[in-house]
């Protein structure tokens, strides 16, 4: 048994069980995996897999349990590699960092050219993906750090840092009413007009549809999407008031008229989530400090092994937070 061969086991589990996309994520060959995963098979004495021809149909019971230990079993690894390249004062590696279109976009920019300007060597493969899906895969140990936002609770995966608090903004074009009146919009005034928001506003958790719901308003989505350019597009296109995070409006949207949220949709913030008991190197470090300014890196480290709770400061907001970096 090698920690290929379990890496190989777990990127198949990963993949929904389709060898030809845990090969392309683990660099091997198809025929090269499955011939591993046989091997692997043969000296464990039973199947990992239950199969239909050449296709896998499912983890076998004991192919569960084996999973469970192999990713135990490949964070260790991962950590004593971690620690010893810390160690020797490596400054090459490879991060992978999970999160949502908008924090892609407007806030991760800065703090990765800084991080790779100071790790020239590191490779930060950077995977937009959608809300519901973060946790989840950083919870299956294929990411290293996940960047998520909430309104206000605590995510439930892993060890989350605060970074920034950030409100929501009601955008519209150029002409519309509510531009004109140069007033936050109440919910009740919004609830009269076709919204543009994101694709998570769709779900029942969602804060903005639950102040809605709160209110005892309805809430009117004629679009939704994952990407806030993409809001902001349709918003110019008149297809409804875009609501929207903060961050996500630039200088260059000079066409839009940007207003204050109602007070009723709740503050959220933005965490960095972290696996339980990882090792971090040291520019992974380096990126949550450009993030979070305020964390003290000793403070992280010792939370991250375990040995103290996490006890961190109030997160700056947002405007605050930009305009101290520009």
């Amino acid at each position: 048994m090698t920690l290929n061969q379990l890496r190989y086991f777990a990127a198949i589990a990963d993949s929904g069980l389709n060898i030809t996309l845990a090969a392309e994520r683990v660099h091997a060959t198809q025929p090269g995996l499955s011939r591993q995963i046989k091997q692997l098979e043969d000296e464990l004495g039973f199947l990992l897999f239950t199969r239909k021809g050449r296709s896998l149909t499912a983890l076998t019971q004991a192919g569960e349990r084996v999973l469970v230990h192999a990713r135990r079993m490949l964070d260790e690894a991962g950590d004593i590699r971690a620690l010893a390249a810390n160690q020797r004062g490596e400054r090459k590696g490879r991060l992978t960092l999970v999160t949502t279109h908008t924090q892609a976009r407007y806030v991760l920019p800065a703090a990765i050219a800084a991080t790779r300007h100071a790790f020239p060597a590191v490779s930060i493969r950077l995977q937009p993906s959608d809300e519901a899906e973060i946790l989840a895969s950083l919870t299956r140990g294929g990411d290293e750090l996940a960047v998520i936002s909430t309104s206000g609770a605590v995510p439930g995966a892993g060890v989350a840092i605060p970074l920034f608090r950030w409100r929501r903004v009601v955008l519209v074009a150029a002409g519309h009413a509510l531009g004109r009146r140069r007033r936050a919009p109440t919910l009740a005034e919004l609830s009269a007009l076709p919204l543009v928001s994101y694709e998570s506003s769709r779900r029942a958790e969602s804060s903005l549809r639950r102040a809605f719901e709160g209110a005892g308003l309805a809430m009117q989505l004629a679009m939704t999407a994952h990407d806030a350019d993409l809001i902001k597009t349709y918003v110019r296109a008149g297809l409804g008031v875009g609501i929207l995070a903060e961050m996500a409006v630039s200088p260059a949207d000079t066409d839009l008229h940007v207003l204050p949220a109602p007070t009723a949709l709740p503050e959220c913030i933005t965490w960095a989530v972290l696996p339980q008991g990882r090792v971090l190197r040291d520019f992974t470090l380096r990126l949550l400090r450009e993030l979070a300014p305020q964390i003290d890196a000793s403070d992280l480290r010792r939370v991250l092994a375990g040995n103290a709770a996490p006890d961190w400061p109030v997160p700056p907001a947002w405007k605050d937070l930009h305009r101290a970096v520009v």
